[in-house]
């Protein structure tokens, strides 16, 4: 892929992600509060009506010196936050997905081509992924839950995307390697809730079907870094907790975060991962 080309689509997933995350502001508010999404934006102190030109991402925000411009109420600076978190997603994600290392570089010998349907359709899907689990982590860090109207979606859209690339590219194994990532990381989490019920929500083992989806139809080494990594993780952050005295062993801490986590780590860096524990184990 020459220079422009990769340089062009690397700003327009940017300022796409921008838009998008002015969208997830949205439904991290509404989706848990039971407000429809279509219901037009409102200032939550004065119910002024948001104006199109108050909506820009992050542009908007510091026009309006982080205020409502009707009641002079302070907007929370999580929703530039989040707009310029989910830009860099974005790009993050399109970097790696058209690099030569990436996912793509399975779909054609002599490099990447963005005239390649399987190419678009992987983007999407992990644009897809990357859009929910900002989402998600917002969700459970503020309610601690996983609302199903996200998370059972996102099985219909990984399946038909990565499906389709998959039949496109007459990549049969990554279809088996999804499907039985989704199947086993769904029964080890419902394996883990049946155990322990309060240690394991409903949200976590639909959530961790979908990530096993994911990391499956990557490869086996981003599934297994993918579904140790939420451990280790989450296990850090406990800890870190416990010594800093901020929680206790009864406190509940929300998982989903960490298992999001651990799968873009399994995403990003699952095959270098798997590749050096390999060679220590050989060494």
């Amino acid at each position: 892929m020459t220079t422009p080309v990769l340089a062009f689509t690397l700003v327009f997933a940017g300022l796409f992600g921008l838009v998008i995350g002015s969208f997830l502001n949205v439904v991290a508010y509404r989706v848990p509060a039971g407000i429809p999404l279509t219901r037009e934006s409102r200032c939550p102190n004065c119910d002024a009506t948001v104006k199109p030109w108050q909506n820009i991402p992050v542009v908007s925000w510091f026009a309006l010196r982080g205020k409502c411009s009707d009641c002079g109420q302070r907007i929370s600076a999580q929703y530039p936050a989040i707009e310029l978190a989910t830009g860099i997603a974005f790009v993050a994600v399109a970097w790696w997905m058209l690099d030569t290392t990436g996912p793509s570089s399975r779909f054609a010998r002599s490099g990447t081509s963005l005239t390649q349907p399987a190419v678009w359709l992987v983007l999407v899907a992990f644009l897809y992924l990357a859009a929910i689990s900002i989402v998600l982590t917002l969700i459970d860090l503020d309610v601690h839950r996983l609302p199903n109207s996200i998370v059972l979606p996102s099985y219909i859209v990984a399946i038909v995307l990565l499906g389709a690339a998959s039949l496109v590219t007459a990549d049969g194994d990554a279809l088996i390697r999804a499907g039985v990532g989704m199947v086993v990381m769904y029964l080890f989490y419902a394996l883990l809730r049946f155990i322990r019920p309060g240690g394991m929500g409903g949200g976590d083992v639909k959530l961790a079907g979908v990530l096993g989806l994911y990391l499956g139809w990557l490869g086996w080494a981003s599934l297994i870094v993918g579904a140790f990594a939420a451990f280790l993780l989450g296990g850090i952050f406990g800890i870190a907790l416990l010594v800093s005295r901020r929680a206790s062993r009864r406190t509940a801490i929300p998982f989903g975060p960490w298992m999001l986590a651990g799968a873009w780590v399994g995403i990003f860096a699952g095959p270098a991962l798997g590749a050096w524990y390999l060679g220590l184990l050989h060494g």
